[in-house]
């Protein structure tokens, strides 16, 4: 937990951006897996709960009065069969106090506040849940059906949080480094471990444990394959092979719940042949232009189009695109290759605050993303960069069978695509390159003291 006065601040600046009515933050309750008392996923705290509200604790619920400016944090004490299983924790008052919040009440008075409100025709803010049992929680408070909600949800209070939480403070940066380490750690394990005749699903299980032993868990699950050109490939019971690539995607979460995110591709065999070092250049190249190019003022948008250009500058070079670049990047054609966006917004959700809606996270007026064109649909973040966000940088080129026989069957971008070399890559798989970078006042860096190996000689080694 970071101190008491920054909670403080942050709940005050969150009331002078909403402006008016109350304010609900929801946090989590616990996940059990099959039956109530195997808690088997481990809890996790709503973020924006956490960013205002600081208490890990499960069924906290935090209210803001904008107008008369109280605050309550909201929870049932925990009683004596609890402490017995589980051991004492602090009171509901107490966890209150450590963040500055000068009143608290039982949960069943979170009703006779939000009746009060509406009776007032007070605006009710409050964030789309994405939890079921939150779900039920506001129709039962406020008549909303959870199909109903997520429009229902207050966009003053969506854009001031994505206001906030976007440019990150010292505090958060710092953990943020501390995320990259225990990605550090998880990357550079699986490097040592991977071998053939090793399963994927035996490597996963070495990430996620490392992640475990040096954080609070994995930011999100861990994409470990052969199967490069699958997105999110799930580590499967497959035994690694000499010569395929095995693509690494995955993350560490600090105690503080702030996460890293990176990708890493290696040969299973620790030699790149000739063809995947041609391909993996590529990759690599494109990564490192990225901290050329994105500073302040820069639309990510435009970054992403700029490593598409360099990418088919390149892909043309070797046979597999041809014809004017700009034409082709206009057409989409390099998506048979990168279907997805340079990167994302990172912070305490490893896809950073995706569940507000990201529309409202990753772009603006001035960019909003093409839905009708495959590829730039996938675009989750395009809006002007600012110092103090973090986003991630992760060019790919994937080789995708399905993909490759759709477009050829229709004839799709042919112009711009030499199918005939494209089909001697279907065996291939795909290659990805992912960091974490932070947008500093006159460019960018990386996070992370210690750089995960990624270029060939390094991986090699």
């Amino acid at each position: 937990m970071f101190s008491k006065e920054t909670y403080i601040r942050r709940r005050a600046e969150l009331k002078r951006l909403v402006g008016n009515g109350v304010i609900i933050l929801f946090g989590n309750n616990e996940s059990p897996c099959n039956y109530p008392n195997n808690a088997y996923y481990p809890f996790r705290q709503d973020s924006s709960f956490l960013y205002y509200f600081g208490q890990k604790r499960d069924g906290l619920v935090g209210v803001i009065d904008v107008e008369n400016g109280t605050e309550t944090l909201i929870g049932d004490d925990i009683d004596i069969e609890d402490i017995v299983w589980y051991g004492s924790v602090d009171s509901v008052a107490d966890m209150a106090a450590q963040i500055g919040v000068a009143h608290t009440a039982p949960m069943k008075e979170l009703k006779t506040i939000v009746d009060k409100a509406t009776k007032q025709g007070r605006a009710i803010h409050f964030l789309p849940p994405y939890r079921h049992d939150t779900m039920i929680q506001i129709h039962d408070l406020m008549g909303i059906h959870p199909s109903q909600q997520r429009s229902a949800a207050s966009l003053t209070l969506i854009k001031a949080v994505v206001k906030m939480r976007s440019t990150k403070e010292q505090q958060e940066i710092e953990e943020l480094e501390r995320a990259s380490v225990i990605g550090y750690q998880m990357h550079t394990t699986a490097m040592r471990t991977a071998r053939a005749g090793l399963s994927e699903k035996y490597v996963g299980g070495i990430i996620d444990g490392t992640a475990n032993a040096y954080g609070a868990k994995v930011s999100f699950a861990t994409i470990f394959t052969q199967h490069g050109e699958i997105m999110h490939g799930i580590p499967t019971n497959d035994l690694l092979e000499d010569g395929r690539l095995a693509l690494c995607d995955c993350g560490g979460e600090t105690q503080e719940h702030y996460c890293s995110d990176h990708t890493r591709t290696f040969p299973v065999s620790g030699r790149f042949t000739q063809r995947q070092r041609e391909i993996y250049s590529i990759v690599e190249d494109c990564h490192d232009y990225v901290l050329e190019v994105a500073r302040p003022g820069v639309k990510y948008m435009d970054v992403h189009f700029a490593v598409c250009r360099m990418m088919t500058d390149r892909l043309k070079a070797l046979g597999l695109m041809k014809g004017d670049t700009e034409e082709a990047v206009k057409a989409g054609a390099h998506a048979l290759f990168l279907p997805h966006g340079l990167g994302h917004m990172m912070g305490m959700d490893v896809h950073d605050m995706e569940g507000l809606g990201q529309i409202y996270v990753g772009f603006d007026e001035e960019t909003r993303p093409n839905l009708e064109q495959f590829g730039t649909n996938a675009l989750r973040m395009g809006r002007r960069l600012e110092e103090g966000f973090v986003v991630t940088d992760e060019p790919g080129i994937y080789f995708i069978p399905d993909l490759i026989d759709d477009w050829r069957t229709k004839g799709h971008c042919e112009e711009f695509l030499c199918f005939d070399k494209i089909e001697t890559y279907k065996d291939f798989g795909g290659i990805r390159i992912e960091d974490d970078v932070l947008i500093t006042a006159d460019g960018c860096r990386f996070l992370g003291e210690q750089r995960i190996p990624y270029h060939i000689e390094e991986l090699e080694k």
